[in-house]
């Protein structure tokens, strides 16, 4: 579990595979200069990059090595690295931290493509987002991009936009992030739950009769 707050930026500095791991599953190799930041993480812990939770599989002095299994690599903006690129970390919550952002979990729901970048009067991330995430997708709600906790400005037929304030755009990556750029996009939690649940529940109306549907979320502006 993570919060969406970005701890810090590292570089990627190797990239290889698919290799087998020492289970013989194929998983592309994933080397990321951090500086300290893993210092005092162990073998096995969760890591966010670009979003993305990750196993820390090998650590250097400066550096980390994170396998990453085939479903992972094609299912998110991941596979569009090359050395050299910038990336999102963030270490894993530990019971007692602060939540300064949202409950993140670090699973990747699908991949966004920036539609514009809006600089006059307040910068703004327009970002063109997979058909089933919209549902999901609403007008002050919380999204991740890249890894990274913000809360959604306004919401159109096929794309979303952000305001990212002088404090993310230093410490994060989307500074850097240009039309047709791809983004790692997690819904959040909560959304998917009541979704999730209204779904089922006007499916089989004969189960929970009356009261709130997805269609009056709809009509009275929620959804």
């Amino acid at each position: 579990m993570f919060s969406g707050i970005v701890e810090a930026i590292g570089q990627v500095e190797r990239l290889s595979g698919p290799q087998p791991d020492p289970a013989g599953t194929p998983a592309y190799r994933l080397e990321i200069a951090a500086g300290d930041l893993f210092a005092d993480l162990t073998l096995g812990a969760s890591v966010a990059v670009n979003g993305a939770c990750l196993t820390l599989a090998h650590r250097h002095a400066q550096s980390g090595r994170f396998d990453v299994i085939p479903e992972t690599w094609r299912n998110t903006s991941l596979q569009t690295l090359r050395v050299g690129d910038p990336v999102n970390l963030e270490r894993s919550l530990r019971v007692g931290d602060r939540i300064d952002g949202h409950f993140v979990q670090g699973h990747v729901d699908g991949v966004g493509t920036v539609q514009r970048v809006q600089t006059a009067g307040q910068w703004k991330l327009w970002v063109a987002a997979p058909a089933h995430l919209l549902p999901y997708l609403v007008r002050k709600g919380s999204v991740t991009l890249d890894g990274t906790s913000l809360t959604i400005v306004d919401v159109a037929a096929d794309a979303f936009s952000v305001a990212l304030i002088p404090t993310t755009l230093e410490r994060t990556v989307l500074a850097r992030r240009r039309p047709g750029d791809p983004l790692n996009i997690e819904t959040d939690i909560i959304a998917r739950i009541v979704v999730g649940f209204l779904h089922a529940r006007d499916a089989n109306p004969a189960a929970a009769p009356g009261g709130l549907t997805l269609e009056r979320l709809r009509a009275d502006g929620f959804t």
